[in-house]
C-alpha cells in the first residue's frame, strides 16, 4: 500500500478564524503584513493536526490582491517571511515537516482569462527568487489555464538549480462532468496532465475546487500516466465552497462555506481519492485543522 503525505487546509479562512486582520482584496496577505505570528499559529495548528507539508502563505502576494504599488515596493520582503514562519513552524514540531512554496495563479484565482503571458514574469520572477533558498519543493496551485503553468514551471527551473520536487495542482470547473474533466479555462485534464508531465513535473493535484468532480479528473490522470510511464505522485484538496462561476473575483468578497463538508464528510471524498491512487491528500479553502486530524487519523 502507498503511503499517504497528508497536506495543509485552507490558510485564509483559519486566519480569519482567529482574528487575524483579514479583508478583501489583500485575503491572507494582511496577515503577513500585518500578524505573521498568527500565520506561524496556524502553520503549527496544521502540524498538530497531522500536516507533514505546509505550503507557505504567499499565495495572495500578487497584485491582483496586494495592488501594484505594494508588490512593487514590498514583494520580496513579504514573501521572504511567509517562507521564515512556515519553516520555523516546520522546524518546532518533533515530526519531519516539508515547507512548500506556494506559486499561485499570477492574475487571480479562477481568472484563466485574465492571464497576461508578457506580464506572467515580471510578476512570478521575484516571488519564485525569494522562495527558492528556503523551500523544500514548490506547490504551484490552483491553476486553471496550461499556458501559465507551463511558464511559471520553466522559471522556476531557471531560478532555481536544486531540482527540488515540483508539484502543479489544477482547479476544475465546478459541474458535473459531462464529456470529461476540464481546468477553468475549458482546457481538458488529458492535455494538460500529458503538458505538465512532459515539462517534469514530480506531482499533479486538483485542488480549490467541488469534492465532487475530482475523483473524475484522478482517473483520467492515472490513465495518461499509466501511457507515459513517468513517476508522478497524484493529490488533491478541495474547497469547501458553492460552485463557482465562470466569471468569479475571488476577491470582492467573502464566498460562502458549505455546511456539508464536515471532517467526516470529507474524509469519504479522500478515500475515494485515496481509492484512485492520489497520494498527497489535504484541503483548500474552508478545509481547516479539524478536517486535516481527521484525514491523518484514518488515512
Amino acid at each position: 500500500m502507498q503511503s499517504i503525505t497528508i497536506l495543509d487546509g485552507g490558510m485564509g479562512r483559519e486566519l480569519e478564524r482567529r482574528g487575524a486582520p483579514f479583508k478583501q482584496p489583500e485575503w491572507s496577505a494582511l496577515a503577513m503584513m500585518e500578524a505573521p505570528e498568527i500565520v506561524k499559529d496556524v502553520h503549527k495548528a496544521f502540524i498538530e493536526a497531522g500536516s507533514r507539508v505546509i505550503t507557505t502563505n504567499s499565495y495572495a502576494l500578487v497584485p491582483f490582491h496586494i495592488g501594484e504599488d505594494v508588490f512593487q515596493q514590498r514583494v520580496t520582503e513579504l514573501v521572504i517571511e511567509s517562507a521564515r514562519v512556515a519553516r520555523e513552524a516546520a522546524n518546532e514540531s518533533d515530526a519531519d515537516v516539508k515547507v512548500a512554496g506556494s506559486l499561485a495563479p499570477l492574475f487571480g484565482s479562477y481568472r484563466a482569462d485574465l492571464y497576461e503571458a508578457d506580464r506572467a514574469e515580471q510578476i512570478a520572477r521575484p516571488i519564485i527568487e525569494a522562495l527558492a533558498p528556503h523551500v523544500d519543493l514548490w506547490l504551484n496551485e490552483t491553476q486553471s489555464l496550461l499556458a501559465e503553468t507551463l511558464q511559471v514551471k520553466a522559471l522556476v527551473d531557471e531560478i532555481d538549480g536544486q531540482n527540488k520536487p515540483y508539484w502543479v495542482s489544477f482547479t476544475l470547473e465546478d459541474a458535473e462532468v459531462t464529456d470529461q474533466p476540464r481546468l477553468r479555462s475549458g482546457e481538458t485534464v488529458k492535455e494538460a496532465v500529458a503538458a505538465v508531465t512532459k515539462a517534469g513535473v514530480n506531482g499533479i493535484l486538483f485542488n480549490c475546487c467541488q469534492p465532487e468532480i475530482i475523483a473524475d479528473a484522478i482517473q483520467v490522470a492515472t490513465s495518461v500516466l499509466s501511457d507515459s510511464n513517468q513517476p508522478v505522485q497524484l493529490g488533491a484538496y478541495a474547497n469547501a465552497f458553492p460552485p463557482q462561476p465562470k466569471d468569479a473575483t475571488a476577491n470582492d468578497g467573502l464566498d460562502e462555506l458549505r455546511d456539508d463538508l464536515t471532517p467526516d464528510s470529507y474524509l469519504k471524498w479522500a478515500q475515494r481519492w485515496k481509492e484512485l491512487g492520489a497520494t498527497l491528500i489535504g484541503g483548500c479553502c474552508g478545509i481547516g485543522p479539524d478536517h486535516v486530524k481527521v484525514l491523518a487519523k484514518h488515512l
